[in-house]
């Protein structure tokens, strides 16, 4: 057993965590690279290709016209036709289309630079993380290629040492939200498409040995063992020895590395008070390597099913969501401690214990805060609708874009749920690639459960995937796609599964201070019935584990056109995105309100 818990975690170290992802960021020694970018918008991509199309990071010497070498006439004959420095500013982390007004719709590229000063000590590394960049991303320092990357929601670093200068320096990034059928997601999709570097952009200094990743959680069906893995990035063989102190809990762990730089972790622990909802405890973690403190906070709490209930620390629980997108107040793209705030306060007034981040993995802010607070989570990726299912590489971008996502957030207690894809078409080859994701994911993370979005037209629950999943959820929109709303208390559902079942989404749009009768769409009056006779409906659906409605506040969608009333918003909110409570809110707030008496 021991022999294979090693395989596994090399496997996942090594092999899976192939991106060498740095994670816990926030609690390194780091130096922020946001603020103020200089930006050229190229559709035509005029700075990446010669006017044959040869590409200029290609070439071993990049001609003056390469953007990405920031090239300036050395006197006033040369001809340089692109500056940075005489180029517009934009604010970063943020989204070209709400920040410049002209960039609204705009999909293809635009260059981002920023200039800055770095003294490194000796002996020391540094690396460049990159919180999220939608969606495709060419990479480079001081004119060198650092690397490309795919996906448009999940982190990814570099090693920079041996580039980075004490004066000087430049990075330069190619951003390109153009959508693709073979990407994930692909071209079609219900969210506003914010291209630009979302995220933080960090320096990370580390040591020339330094923990690159870990996991410290309870083992799976012990809650007295903490156990895990710690990485090593580049051990030396003088310095293996490792400790891990939980002063709380009276912990002081010491072991080795072994030659793949890997430390598998069993600690017995005793009197836990176990993070929940109601009591979510966080505790001082301390990774010590080579004199080099490494600290977290981490609560610990089990997870499981049992037949068609979900278990929280061994004891029913019954999730009380709603679903979210990552869209602050201004309608851009959510990118800081205020803004998860904002979302997740308003989560907790309307009686949530548990939220669905929707459709894509979010800013790490919102995942930290919900640790703080008490909120379940559901983390998704973006297999939405119809990507390319019998494509390998689009298969291998979703893989990467899920362990990515696990590496980020494995040691946050309130994420309970990975979630592979959402409104899928059946096809042999669609059941396949979710299939294969959820071994993926179990062979990253066993501590958790895995779920997936389902579309069902009919009142049974079969879809062939159920059958990997330990939760079954599914989407449904009686009233507003379709069925009549009159008769939804005398709707019966079935299900396949003897499995705990979530509504990931129900609902129906209104425009907030649009008023009318029940019957009229687009009303609150309307959307206040939809949800009342609803919940009638799903009050009788077998295995009932949770809910998360769909959504908690309007968010932007150029699929949605109607003037007046969408005006390029899906109006599903129970929240206006001018921070109005619609009626349904209250309907929704005083189902929660009885169900909490219940669990």
């Amino acid at each position: 057993m021991k022999k294979l818990l090693t395989a596994l975690l090399i496997t996942f170290s090594v092999l899976g965590f192939s991106q060498n992802l740095i994670s816990n960021v926030p609690n390194r020694n780091t130096t922020s690279l946001n603020g103020v970018w200089n930006y050229i918008v190229d559709p035509y991509q005029t700075g990446f290709y010669s006017f044959h199309l040869d590409q200029y990071d290609k070439n071993e010497k990049p001609a003056k016209g390469a953007f990405f070498s920031n090239y300036h006439a050395q006197n006033k004959q040369e001809l340089v036709e692109y500056d940075f420095d005489k180029s517009p500013t934009i604010t970063i982390p943020s989204d070209w289309n709400s920040q410049v007004p002209e960039l609204k719709y705009y999909e293809g590229n635009v260059w981002f630079k920023k200039s800055f000063d770095y003294n490194l000590a000796s002996k020391k590394r540094l690396f460049l993380y990159l919180g999220a960049i939608n969606y495709k991303a060419d990479v480079y320092l001081n004119g060198k290629k650092l690397g490309t990357h795919e996906g448009g929601f999940t982190p990814f670093n570099y090693e920079v040492t041996s580039i980075v200068q004490p004066k000087g320096n430049y990075l330069v990034i190619k951003v390109d939200n153009t959508r693709h059928k073979e990407d994930v997601p692909t071209v079609n999709t219900d969210w506003w498409n914010y291209g630009g570097i979302t995220r933080d952009v960090t320096l990370i200094e580390e040591e020339a040995s330094f923990v690159e990743d870990y996991t410290i959680q309870l083992k799976k069906g012990n809650a007295n063992v903490i156990s895990g893995f710690i990485k090593i990035n580049n051990l030396e063989a003088s310095q293996n020895t490792i400790s891990v102190s939980i002063p709380e809990l009276k912990i002081n762990f010491k072991g080795k590395a072994d030659s793949h730089g890997l430390l598998n972790l069993e600690i017995p622990a005793k009197k836990i008070s176990y993070w929940s909802p109601e009591n979510p405890k966080l505790y001082d973690v301390t990774i010590d390597f080579n004199g080099k403190k490494l600290k977290d906070q981490i609560g610990f709490r089990t997870i499981e099913t049992k037949e068609d209930k979900i278990l929280l620390n061994g004891k029913q629980i019954f999730l009380r969501g709603i679903s979210i997108h990552e869209e602050n107040a201004k309608g851009g793209r959510a990118n800081s401690p205020e803004d998860a705030l904002r979302l997740l306060n308003w989560a907790k007034e309307l009686g949530c214990n548990y939220v669905r981040l929707a459709h894509y993995p979010h800013n790490e802010n919102i995942i930290r805060e919900a640790d703080k607070m008490g909120i379940m989570v559901w983390e998704e990726i973006p297999v939405y609708w119809t990507v390319e299912f019998t494509n390998k590489n689009t298969y291998q971008n979703a893989e990467d874009q899920l362990t990515a996502s696990i590496t980020r957030d494995k040691n946050r207690a309130s994420i309970i749920i990975w979630s592979m894809a959402n409104e899928t078409p059946i096809s042999e080859a669609r059941n396949t690639f979710i299939k294969n994701l959820a071994s993926h994911t179990r062979s990253l993370d066993n501590t958790r459960l895995i779920s997936a979005a389902l579309l069902t037209k009919k009142e049974t629950i079969d879809d062939p995937i159920g059958e990997v999943l330990d939760v079954v959820a599914f989407n449904q929109y009686l009233g507003w796609y379709g069925g009549n709303l009159e008769d939804a208390e005398k709707i019966t559902w079935k299900s396949k599964y003897n499995k705990p079942i979530i509504v990931s989404e129900f609902g129906g749009d209104a425009k907030a201070g649009f008023h009318g009768e029940k019957n009229e769409r687009w009303t609150e009056e309307y959307q206040e019935y939809l949800y009342i006779q609803n919940l009638k409906m799903i009050e009788k659906i077998p295995h009932l584990s949770g809910t998360s409605p769909w959504i908690l506040v309007d968010f932007r969608s150029p699929k949605r056109l109607l003037p007046g009333i969408q005006d390029g918003y899906n109006r599903k909110g129970l929240i206006s995105n001018e921070g109005e409570k619609k009626k349904a809110f209250y309907i929704m707030q005083d189902w929660y309100a009885k169900k909490k008496k219940e669990y």
